[in-house]
């Protein structure tokens, strides 16, 4: 033989096994189920501590599977608009009733409270100090106890306490107000309100809500639970990084059923000690049938780059110890409850987790920049339909997926740099989920899963043919002047 055929011969066994290693490579990959962007922390840890070179090695094989995943890291985008989140006109209706103009006043004015009850916030800032206020009287279904602003951006209440509005008693709604944790120490401003107990129906709607750990609190006491409460349109963020190893979970949902999550909009939830793990919103303990939907949840908006891992939504969060499972023992954290239509964006974990979450219902939702959609553990079962992910949809550890319909991404896609439903929007970095081209249409919808009035992320019908995702036309999803 030839020494030019040997060397062509020679050339294509090395084509070959470069070929082979490579499927065997990302055969790998996806056995392991570990993104580039998990993977990166963990990388960088192991290598500190050692020899320079180790160290500089790690530090930029972290950067480069980072880039590869998530792509370079520009400015924070413009704050847009959204029809999702608290807003500029104002929900209930303004009239007689309860006037406040001091701190002093809402105190005593939530101490004597009776069903029907209207008490609007005249314009101001009402600060409050060292002890939080008690919410003690109870409301009627057809009566609730209203507390609000006429307008939204006149209130500004600021907590400098531990927890701001405590309601254990059933039916109240707060509307149209601004909350801020103004603490010197983080650990100091837990939440915004806690609701415990016979807290049972409480609203929040068209609230904006700032820097807290975990700005709405909901669990159980004394062997009662706040079933069926509801959060819709309002804002929960946070200005920088929460320096605390406490729990930051804006929406932190435990041992309650029956709750519904509506059109918020979650962002900016960076945890910066002890774990550094946080979640956008979970709902955990042993609850069931509560329903995430129309959310947008933007894990790094205008906080981008730091350490940790950031969490979209999730059913069953971390885990509950046992003493405060609603069964005493969470045999399943979660069961029959629903995520669906919500927008999630920008986290350095997985936009949607399922941790020991039974009879889940994960529907066309739209996730970007994310690690995908993860389903854990056996005690996990999850349809999973109709989903846009710019990532994978992964059983892992036991859990359960039945797949619908769904347009997703290999995980060994991410590490060659590959995202194409990222590629579907135009600037999705910038915030402008416009499609790129036409949009990714599904050949059969089945809807029967779904409730007959579902509405989408931006509010409207899903109409026929349907797209893959949250939403058809995000210009729908921006709010109107």
């Amino acid at each position: 033989m030839t020494p030019a055929k040997l060397a062509r011969r020679g050339l294509l066994a090395a084509g070959v096994l470069a070929v082979v290693a490579g499927g065997v490579l990302l055969a790998a990959i996806d056995h392991v189920g570990r993104a580039p962007r998990t993977l990166a922390p963990y990388i960088e840890k192991r290598s500190s501590g050692h020899n320079p070179l180790i160290e500089n090695t790690g530090r930029r094989v972290a950067a480069i599977l980072t880039s590869l995943d998530r792509g370079s890291a520009g400015a924070p985008p413009a704050r847009l608009a959204l029809a999702a989140g608290a807003q500029p006109r104002p929900v209930g209706q303004d009239g007689a009733g309860i006037q406040v103009a001091t701190p002093e006043a809402l105190r005593a004015a939530l101490l004597q409270a009776s069903p029907g009850d209207v008490i609007t916030l005249a314009p101001g800032t009402y600060r409050f100090q060292g002890k939080s206020i008690d919410v003690p009287r109870p409301g009627r279904a057809d009566a609730p106890i209203v507390v609000r602003a006429a307008q939204p951006g006149t209130v500004h209440i600021e907590f400098e306490t531990l927890e701001g509005f405590v309601v254990g008693a059933p039916y109240w709604r707060f509307e149209n107000l601004n909350i801020d944790g103004v603490c010197r120490a983080d650990d100091d401003c837990e939440h915004a309100f806690h609701v415990i107990g016979n807290g049972h129906h409480f609203a929040s709607v068209n609230n904006t809500i700032r820097d807290f750990n975990a700005h709405i609190k909901i669990n159980g006491a004394g062997g009662r639970f706040p079933d069926d409460g509801l959060i819709e349109h309002t804002t929960l963020t946070a200005t920088r990084a929460r320096a605390t190893a406490n729990p930051v979970t804006p929406v932190d949902l435990v041992a309650a059923s029956g709750w519904t999550l509506r059109a918020n909009l979650i962002t900016d939830f960076a945890k910066r000690d002890g774990n550094q793990v946080s979640y956008g919103a979970f709902a955990k303990g042993g609850g069931r049938n509560n329903v995430f939907e129309r959310n947008v949840v933007w894990c790094e908006q205008g906080l981008r780059g730091l350490p940790g891992q950031r969490v979209g939504l999730s059913l069953g969060g971390g885990g509950t110890g046992h003493e405060f499972c609603r069964d005493g023992r969470c045999i399943t954290e979660q069961e029959g409850s629903t995520l669906r239509a919500n927008l999630i964006v920008g986290c350095s974990d997985a936009g949607i987790y399922l941790n020991k979450a039974a009879g889940s219902k994960v529907f066309d939702n739209t996730l970007v920049d994310t690690s995908g959609i993860d389903v854990r553990y056996p005690a996990s079962s999850a349809q999973v339909d109709g989903n846009l992910v710019d990532g994978p949809i992964r059983a892992r550890d036991g859990g359960i997926v039945h797949l619908g319909d769904n347009r997703a991404t290999p995980l060994w896609r991410a590490y060659l740099g590959s995202h194409p439903v990222r590629g579907l929007f135009r600037a999705p970095d910038a915030g402008d989920f416009m499609w790129r081209d036409d949009a990714p249409l599904r050949a059969e919808a089945d809807e029967g899963e779904r409730p007959a009035d579902a509405l989408d992320l931006c509010g409207t019908r899903r109409a026929s043919p349907v797209v893959y995702g949250a939403f058809a036309r995000f210009t729908g999803c921006l709010a109107t002047p």
